[in-house]
C-alpha cells in the first residue's frame, strides 16, 4: 500500500525522530483518504487523523520488543 514509507523500528532505524513518524503518518492518511491536500472543510479531520496515526505509531514503536536488539 504505502511502499515508500520507510521502516521506523530499531534496529532498522536506530534514531527515529518525531518528524519521521509524522511524515509516515501524513503519507498513510494521504493514501487512505485519496487526498494529497484536503479541501478546507476536510482539513480538521485530516489533521486529526495524522495526529492519531502518529500517536499510535509512537506507542507501537515504544512497545515493540525486537529480539537480539540491545535495550535502550
Amino acid at each position: 500500500m504505502c511502499r515508500s514509507i520507510k521502516t521506523l523500528r530499531p534496529p532498522m532505524t536506530p534514531d527515529v525522530e518525531d518528524a519521521d513518524i509524522t511524515a509516515a503518518a501524513l503519507q498513510y492518511v494521504r493514501k487512505v483518504s485519496g487526498f494529497h491536500h484536503p479541501a478546507a472543510h476536510n482539513q480538521a479531520v485530516f489533521e486529526e487523523a495524522v495526529d492519531a496515526v502518529a500517536r499510535a505509531t509512537r506507542e507501537l514503536l515504544a512497545g515493540l520488543e525486537v529480539r537480539g536488539a540491545a535495550k535502550a
